[in-house]
């Protein structure tokens, strides 16, 4: 990885930044020697990624490479070394080898060009330079890019309701199941690691397919308001895996990605690339918040949690035979009873009211339930609170 290096000359210190470049002093002045030999290539280490990456690199003079480590994202490195996450398309736009920006692997070569860096004192946008951390520009003329309201991290750990039950729903999906992994001695898998597929090229199975892992969570749930009512079995996706290599009937393949454990026994369904939502905040927030009539009702969370907040997943009792859809925002309320004549214990007299607590982002739909992620809370939410159209 080239840094520039720090030449002296009489007092003065002076970048060079590409090695082997050479500095002369005729007349006083400082120029580049003509004959200056060329940046030397870096090799790049061999390792498992699903790209044809460079072999060796020549960086070009004003940028740096970057060898991806685990956890790494596009985002992530924009904002670490431009300055701003949302100029990742500038680093992709440098490494052309990479056909998917959701996916880099340990190992890979990034050559990031330094000279892009937007976030840097001297190269602020005229727009915001003049603005202090706890200064909020107004201006309707400023272009704001989209807040994202659903992430590839949040996709890859998603709960949704089987209405009929898990096994029909594998079943009406095809799935296909982990029956094996190469390392015998481990049960809880992770990223890097060989599975074996229960279906071939007889299937349609073929190199480069991607699965999403499925795991059976939580069988027959109960809602919140009537214990008897049994709504159906919670599926997580925990992950997906690529297919290596193919016989007719099984497939071997590697865990690309998963923030959960994958398991021999886990199910298989293909991967379909998740939409970007952008969040659209409602505005009609006052109390009493107006609750429908058919209002759904949070009936699970995420690792079965009672209480939620925002950027956490929810299941409610209500889908697209109710008429929700993808993209919807749903307004959280809170029904609040309390007595007319608290001093007065013989007069139970009572009234009911509600309130606002906060907003969250359909991002699936099933039949008779929807999968949601909460944008915003001014209080926890609980299973069993509304949701409201």
């Amino acid at each position: 990885m080239h840094q520039p290096a720090r030449v002296k000359v009489g007092r003065k210190y002076l970048r060079v930044l590409a090695p082997g470049l050479l500095l002369a002093t005729a007349f006083g002045g400082l120029h580049l020697a003509a004959q200056a030999p060329a940046a030397a290539p870096v090799k790049v280490e061999a390792h498992s990624s699903r790209w044809d990456y460079p072999k060796e690199l020549v960086v070009p003079e004003g940028s740096r490479t970057h060898l991806v480590v685990k956890g790494d994202t596009l985002w992530d490195l924009a904002g670490k070394y431009l300055g701003n996450p949302f100029a990742w398309p500038q680093i992709w736009e440098l490494n052309q080898w990479i056909k998917d920006p959701h996916w880099i692997y340990p190992g890979d070569p990034l050559v990031i060009d330094l000279a892009r860096a937007v976030a840097t004192s001297a190269s602020l946008p005229e727009a915001v330079a003049g603005l202090q951390p706890d200064v909020k520009r107004t201006e309707s003329s400023v272009a704001r890019r989209p807040e994202l309201g659903f992430s590839f991290q949040d996709y890859i750990q998603l709960p949704f309701l089987a209405d009929g039950g898990a096994e029909a729903h594998y079943a009406a999906q095809g799935a296909f199941a982990i029956i094996a992994n190469k390392r015998e001695d481990r049960k809880n898998l992770g990223e890097g690691e060989t599975v074996y597929v229960n279906a071939g090229t007889e299937a349609g199975v073929k190199a480069g397919d991607r699965f999403v892992v499925l795991k059976t969570t939580m069988k027959a749930l109960p809602h919140p308001r009537d214990a008897k009512k049994k709504l159906g079995d919670v599926i997580q996706q925990t992950g997906v895996i690529r297919v290596v290599t193919v016989q007719a009937k099984s497939a071997v393949a590697v865990i690309e990605r998963t923030l959960d454990t994958v398991e021999v026994g886990n199910r298989l369904v293909r991967f379909i690339e998740p939409a970007n939502l952008p969040v659209k905040l409602r505005t009609d927030v006052a109390d009493p918040i107006q609750v429908a009539p058919d209002a759904a009702v949070i009936i699970f969370a995420r690792d079965n949690k009672q209480n939620t907040s925002g950027g956490d997943i929810i299941i409610i009792d209500r889908g697209a035979q109710d008429g929700l859809k993808v993209g919807d925002v749903l307004l959280a309320a809170r029904t609040r009873t309390f007595a007319l004549n608290p001093a007065d214990e013989k007069r139970s007299a009572s009234d009911t009211t509600t309130h606002y607590l906060g907003q969250a982002l359909v991002v699936r739909t099933e039949g008779r339930s929807a999968t949601c992620r909460v944008l915003r809370t001014i209080q926890e939410l609980h299973v069993g609170d509304s949701l409201t159209r």
